[in-house]
C-alpha cells in the first residue's frame, strides 16, 4: 500500500527573519509494504513541535550546529526533524507495533521512517491530551523545570524574573517558581500578553518591553531589591540589564538568546565586574542535559496538571501547510504558549 508524505522544507538556507518564501511543501509516495529485514517504523505524525531554535539549523552556519546532535544543520531540500507524537502504521522494528502510540523525533511532514536507532519510543498518554507530550510533557517542560530547579534552585522569597514569559518556556518557568514561594515578574511584547501572565499564570507582575524606553530603570520598579533569579529566552540588552540588577549569589539559567538569533551582531555584554563582584552564576544548557530527571519533572509535572497547580498554555495550529507560517509567528511574537500543528486525527 502506498500513501502520499506531504512534508516541508526549506529552499535555502535562512541567515535572517524567515518569510514563506523561504519553505517549500513537498510530496512523495510512501510505500508502508515494509521488508521484513529492513528493522523500519513508520509513523503517522500527529503533533509536531516548533521551536525557535530550528531557525540556527537552518542558518548556513551556526556554531549550534557543531555542539549537539539536536541541533546539527537543515539541508535544503531535505525533511526537517523535531519531536512529535505520532502513531505507527507499520513496522518491522519487533519494539514497535502498529497502532502503537510514539513520542520522539518526527518530521515536519504527515509520515516519518524511522530506521533503527532512531530516538522513538511508546507513550502512555496517562489521560492527557497528545499535545501536552509535545509541549508541557516533553521538552519544553523539561526545559522549564531543569533550568529552574537543577541551575537556579530557588528558594522560598526569592526574586525570579522571566524574559519571553509567555513562550513554551516562559510560562513554565514562571508558574514553577510560583510553585516554589518565589516573586515572579515576566516580560512579554503585549498588553494582552501582561494580562495573561497576571490572570491567568498567577504571575506577580509582569510588564511590556516594547512599551519601556529604558529596560535598566524597569528592572529597578519591578525589582527595587534586586532579582536573585533570571530565567534567559532572549539575551540582547535584556540580559546586560538583568545582571545590572543582580543580587549576589544571584543565578541565570541561559535557555535561550532569540535576539541574536535573527541578528548575529546584536549580542549581550553583560557587566563582568558585577559578574565577579556579585558572584553571579551564568549557565547556558540543553534539556538533553537532563534527561536523567526526566521521571521526576514528568511525575511532578503531572501531578500539578491534575490538581490544576499548573495551567497548561498551547497555541495549535492545524494541517503540514501550516507549519511554516507557524515558525514564523514565533519570530513576530504572534505565539502564546507551546507553538505546536497538529498534523492529523489520531
Amino acid at each position: 500500500m502506498d500513501v502520499v508524505n506531504r512534508y516541508i522544507t526549506i529552499n535555502n538556507h535562512i541567515n535572517i527573519a524567515p518569510q514563506d518564501s523561504d519553505f517549500e511543501l513537498k510530496a512523495s509516495p510512501l510505500s508502508l509494504s515494509l521488508d521484513p529485514a529492513s528493522n523500519v517504523v513508520i509513523v503517522k505524525n500527529l503533533y509536531v513541535s516548533i521551536d525557535p531554535y530550528q531557525l540556527n539549523r537552518m542558518k548556513s552556519f551556526s556554531a549550534s550546529q557543531k555542539t549537539s546532535d539536536f541541533a546539527v544543520a537543515i539541508v535544503p531540500g531535505e525533511a526537517i526533524d523535531t519531536y512529535g507524537v505520532g502513531k505507527v502504521v507499520a513496522s518491522t522494528n519487533p519494539e514497535f507495533d502498529k497502532g502503537d502510540i510514539v513520542v520522539g523525533l518526527l518530521n515536519w511532514g504527515e509520515f516519518t521512517v524511522i530506521k533503527a536507532g532512531g530516538m522513538l519510543n511508546k507513550l502512555n498518554p496517562m489521560g492527557f491530551p497528545l499535545s501536552y507530550h509535545v509541549g508541557i510533557l516533553g521538552f519544553s517542560g523539561l526545559t522549564a523545570y531543569a533550568g529552574l530547579f537543577e541551575i537556579c534552585k530557588p528558594k522560598k522569597g526569592e526574586k525570579v524574573f522571566v524574559s519571553a514569559a509567555l513562550g513554551s518556556v516562559g510560562n513554565l518557568v514562571g508558574q514553577f517558581a510560583k510553585l516554589s514561594g518565589c516573586y515572579v515578574v515576566g516580560c512579554a511584547g503585549s498588553k494582552e500578553k501582561v494580562a495573561l501572565l497576571k490572570e491567568k499564570l498567577g504571575f506577580d507582575d509582569a510588564f511590556n518591553y516594547r512599551e519601556e524606553t529604558d529596560l535598566n530603570s524597569t528592572l529597578k520598579r519591578y525589582f527595587p531589591n534586586g532579582i536573585d533569579i533570571y530565567f534567559d529566552n532572549v539575551g540582547g540588552e535584556m540580559q546586560e540589564v538583568a545582571v545590572s540588577n543582580m543580587n549576589i549569589n544571584g543565578r541565570i539559567a541561559v535557555c535561550g538568546v532569540i535576539s541574536e538569533y535573527l541578528d548575529s551582531e546584536k549580542r549581550a555584554a553583560p557587566s563582568m565586574i558585577e559578574v565577579i563582584y556579585k558572584r553571579i552564576k551564568i549557565q547556558g544548557f540543553l534539556a538533553g542535559d537532563y534527561l536523567n530527571i526526566f521521571g521526576d519533572f514528568l511525575s511532578t509535572t503531572c501531578d500539578r496538571l491534575r490538581t490544576g497547580k499548573i495551567q497548561p498554555l498551547e497555541d495549535i495550529s492545524d494541517g503540514v501547510e501550516s507549519i511554516p507560517s507557524a515558525f514564523i509567528s514565533l519570530y513576530r511574537g504572534q505565539n502564546i504558549g507551546k507553538k505546536i500543528v497538529k498534523i492529523a486525527e489520531e
